[in-house]
């Protein structure tokens, strides 16, 4: 195989992110796209970029003896069903996060891609951005020692819709869900204990939902590290998004990225530029980098950076987190482990 061909199902704003990345490697190729709603418009842009299969039906892509790899861009509550039925059709996955909602049902898909052979690179884009990157190649390398302490802010510049907040699954599952992987990507541990803080500060809506706006998570590793998140759903300057490593020899930070540096120094004060305005703008190198890296696995047999385990060990964290706010206690992930079924280094690679 010289060639990845490629079968994109859901056509909203990060499918269609991933189709005009695809299109920029040699070594792949975007042959149909699927979406619940296909119409004229859709049947338009797809033809602008020379998508010859346009269809509503997922198995339509699933299916087709010509595709290699499929890329599951729908919504949360289709994950599992889409990644059992592509397994079971020898095609190689990328799933946008979460894998589900439900740590058992993300088990039953990962046993189908075990049993399958195939590879399952899950979303976590932020795993490629460079900065954050910088970080953990500070911590491999034993630049800053023995890591003692994560600390990472994630912030949004506005909240979602309610018809969003309604389906999201919550601020751990929908938000945060990328900050407990890029606390175990940072640490290099697993994650052993939980305890979450959460409030409505933002909008009243949340808590119609049972959910919050505003939360802190602190973590203990296996390796005892400490680990320390704060999210918010609003921040009124824009996008923050910021993570330390501290540890016996130093520490190593990422700070958010800007439109410029430039700062403005005068007798009123020193002004510059706000953080980059959302995740779209601060991570779109990050999205062309983790596309390249699932193309070229599939081309090389190589293990993917980011797989089912990573995508299950982060959805576990979630639920401790929902777990520990709702009942104001500590909880260990070893109550979550119900079948035990799921070994290291063994899903998705």
């Amino acid at each position: 195989m010289d060639k990845v061909r490629i079968g994109v199902i859901g056509a909203g704003r990060i499918g269609k992110i991933h189709v005009d990345n695809l299109r920029r490697l040699q070594q792949a190729e975007v042959v149909a796209i699927s979406d619940l709603y296909a119409d004229a418009e859709l049947e338009e842009w797809a033809q602008e970029r020379e998508i010859p299969i346009v269809t509503a039906d997922s198995n339509a892509i699933i299916h087709h003896p010509d595709i290699d790899a499929v890329f599951i861009c729908s919504s949360t509550d289709s994950h599992v069903p889409l990644i059992k039925s592509a397994a079971r059709s020898g095609k190689h996955i990328f799933c946008e996060k979460p894998i589900s909602m439900d740590i058992l049902q993300t088990e039953e898909a990962l046993e189908e891609v075990r049993r399958a052979g195939v590879k399952l690179q899950v979303g976590f884009n932020r795993r490629f951005d460079h900065n954050f990157r910088r970080v953990r190649e500070h911590v491999e390398s034993g630049a800053i020692g023995d890591v003692h302490l994560i600390k990472i802010t994630s912030r949004d510049p506005s909240p979602p819709p309610e018809s969003y907040i309604a389906v999201s699954g919550g601020i751990f599952m929908d938000m945060m869900i990328h900050d407990f992987d890029m606390a175990r990507y940072l640490s290099g541990s697993e994650v052993e204990e939980v305890f979450a803080y959460g409030g409505v500060l933002v909008d009243p809506v949340f808590a119609k939902y049972e959910d919050v706006d505003t939360a802190v998570v602190t973590l203990r590793f296996t390796n005892g590290a400490l680990g320390v998140i704060d999210c918010s759903r609003q921040a009124a300057y824009g996008y923050d998004q910021r993570a330390e490593a501290f540890g016996t020899l130093g520490a190593a930070s990422a700070d958010n990225d800007h439109a410029n540096t430039v700062a403005l120094s005068t007798s009123k004060g020193v002004q510059g530029d706000k953080p980059l305005h959302f995740f779209l703008e601060r991570y779109n190198e990050a999205y062309v980098l983790e596309t390249q890296q699932f193309v070229d696995c599939v081309l090389s047999g190589n293990s993917v950076p980011v797989n089912g385990e990573d995508g299950w060990q982060a959805e576990r964290i979630a639920r401790a987190a929902k777990l520990s706010l709702r009942e104001r206690r500590i909880v260990k992930l070893s109550e979550l482990d119900v079948t035990g079924s799921i070994q290291a280094g063994n899903e998705g690679r």
